[in-house]
Parts: structure tokens; C-alpha cells; sequence
């Protein structure tokens, strides 16, 4: 019996229900994409620690799990899921659709690990890890060891410290959601470089980690749009 396939993210499913439902956000009903991103979870992990142990055959436990860390965290995700565009896909219920769900960093990034999921079940883990590597690697071949294994606030700090610039200043701009499930958003500040970035989070530390690592893709980027760079900084500096 011939097997409707169907093609998205640059994935072919038998089942498309299963990249439905991955797609599905509690809010508009059920099948949601809950178990699926549970199951997304834990199939990520375990392709990003293969795929660092084979990466950096050098690198020793701690700094295996700290770059894992930072490569599987809501700001990481949300990235690959603005690159596929899942949001221009996701079924949301009216409310959260209207508050701007469609973008919303922790929704998109659960769904991208209930995709995963919706992989596994449908094609077996060979699958699932393939799409991961296809997302991931890139980001890994620019890690390494010394750098990639500190948090962002760390990397973040280092790299102004380095540059004889300020740490960014942190605010929380908004609280999301129920007192028992809560969200914040963390806005993070380099005055004297006029950057400005924000994060998501479960916690403060949380989003304010996701904020320094937008704010060091904003540093490291080729072409960014800094007024001032830190290199003119400093001569200005000495030239005052």
C-alpha cells in the first residue's frame, strides 16, 4: 500500500499528521505538541552529545556538557526555528495567536524539539539525528573548547572586559504567564556600543543568559550595525 509523503523543513513525512500535531500548540486543542516536544528533548540532547563527543575528541566532560548547554538552550533554538520559519506554520489558539504567539521564542523552540520528535516517529533515530546535525553543525564547526565552554554572560563579559568596555546592564521588562509557569524577558544593554538585546526565560538567570548570547551573535557578526566599533572606542578614549 502506497504511503503519502509529505515534505517541509526539508524533511519528507509518511505520517504528516505527526508533523501536525508537532505544530500544534496547546492553545488551539488537542493533539497538542507537548508529548512530542518532550520526546524532541530528549532525542536533541542526546544527538548534540554525540555529535560534540565526535567533534572534540579532546574536550573533557564539563566542557562537553557546558557546550551542550548552550547549544540546546531556548535562545539556540529559537535561531534555528526563525531560520526554518516554523512560525509562519504554527496552529495557535486566538489568544495566544493575538498576543503574538507566532514569534514568541519559547513557543517557537518547543516546537522545533517537537519536530524532532514527530522525526523520531516517524523515520527512527538515524532520522532525527541526520536533522539535528543539519541544523547544528554548523554552530558546532565555529565552537571551540576554550570559548564555546563558558556560559554567554561569561563569554559576553570577557569579550567587553577585553575591549575595555562596560558589562551590558540586564532589566527585566516584562513577567509572562501564570505565577506557577512564569516567562521573563530580559533586556540586556551595551550603552557605549548602543546594543540592545532581549531574551526569554524561565527564570531571570535563564533569559539574561539568552540576551548575552544574542548580544555576542550582534558583537561577532560581520556586518552588524553598530554606530561606534570598539576598536574607534578606544582611540577616541585615548585621544579625550
Amino acid at each position: 500500500m502506497h504511503t503519502a509523503r509529505h515534505q517541509r523543513f526539508g524533511l519528507i513525512f509518511k505520517n504528516p499528521d505527526l508533523l501536525q500535531q508537532a505544530l500544534t500548540h496547546r492553545s488551539f486543542g488537542s493533539p497538542h505538541n507537548e508529548r512530542l516536544e518532550y520526546l524532541g528533548d530528549a532525542v536533541l540532547n542526546l544527538s548534540i552529545a554525540k555529535l560534540l563527543f565526535e567533534q572534540f575528541p579532546d574536550a573533557d566532560e564539563g566542557s562537553l556538557s557546558r557546550i551542550r548547554a548552550n547549544l540546546v538552550n531556548q535562545g539556540s533554538l529559537h535561531r534555528q526555528a526563525v531560520q526554518l520559519d516554523i512560525g509562519k506554520y504554527l496552529r495557535l489558539g486566538d489568544g495566544e495567536a493575538r498576543s503574538g504567539g507566532f514569534s514568541r521564542p519559547s513557543i517557537l523552540a518547543d516546537a522545533l524539539e517537537a519536530i524532532i520528535g514527530a522525526v523520531l516517529l516517524d523515520e527512527g533515530f538515524d532520522a532525527a539525528f541526520a536533522f539535528v546535525g543539519r541544523l547544528f553543525l554548523p554552530v558546532i564547526a565555529e565552537v571551540t573548547t576554550g570559548e564555546g565552554a563558558k556560559d554567554a554572560k561569561t563569554a559576553l563579559q570577557e569579550w567587553l572586559q577585553a575591549h575595555k568596555l562596560p558589562v551590558p546592564k540586564y532589566t527585566v521588562r516584562e513577567t509572562l504567564g501564570a505565577a506557577h509557569e512564569q516567562t521573563f524577558v530580559i533586556e540586556a544593554v551595551i550603552d557605549d556600543l548602543a546594543l540592545v538585546a532581549c531574551g526569554e526565560g524561565a527564570s531571570k538567570r535563564a533569559a539574561e543568559q539568552v540576551a548575552a548570547a544574542q548580544l555576542l551573535i550582534l558583537l561577532k557578526a560581520p556586518k552588524n550595525k553598530r554606530s561606534k566599533s570598539p576598536d574607534k572606542l578606544e582611540k577616541k578614549r585615548q585621544n579625550d
